[in-house]
């Protein structure tokens, strides 16, 4: 099934994102793109190049990881939320091939406060489950994304 047959909806990110998995500012990245599903779930239609293998004709298994941490994080940030990935667990459970169609999902499970637990899949062509994970994510606040940790900043007064 197309992305057009599923009515997905381009997911856009800024184009100076410098991000490994999705920034199209970065020129040796993944340049994941991704869509909303109309149940709330992001989904992701790449072919990732042969230059991310391990072993000849399957993907590295960090880059798998970064798929799947990729999925969830765009999914916490549908609901207008920056997070940064706590905990992450994932099952390997068949070799992800390279330069072949993928579908990569995510989507959130619940939510408590500044916490999010999501997971996400990785599938081939046939629907075939090729790796799962499950994340904690934690909401970055505001102050800490625009000025950095509090303990980096000046004291308030004082010049630097």
């Amino acid at each position: 099934m197309t992305r057009h047959e599923e009515h997905l909806t381009p997911f856009a990110h800024a184009a100076s994102n410098r991000c490994f998995g999705c920034g199209p500012a970065n020129p040796t990245g993944l340049h994941l793109e991704f869509f909303l599903a109309p149940d709330g779930s992001v989904v992701s239609l790449p072919v990732v190049a042969d230059t991310f293998e391990g072993h000849p004709g399957y993907l590295h298994g960090g880059i798998i990881a970064t798929l799947l941490d990729e999925a969830m994080s765009k999914a916490v940030r549908t609901t207008g939320r920056r997070s940064m990935t706590r905990k992450m667990e994932i099952e390997y459970l068949r070799p992800v091939p390279s330069g072949a169609p993928l579908r990569i999902e995510g989507r959130i499970l619940r939510a408590e406060e500044r916490k999010v637990w999501v997971e996400a899949r990785i599938l081939n062509a046939e629907d075939k489950l090729l790796a799962h994970a499950k994340g904690l994510f934690i909401e970055v606040p505001t102050e800490s994304r625009k000025h950095g940790r509090p303990e980096d900043r000046p004291a308030a007064g004082n010049a630097t």
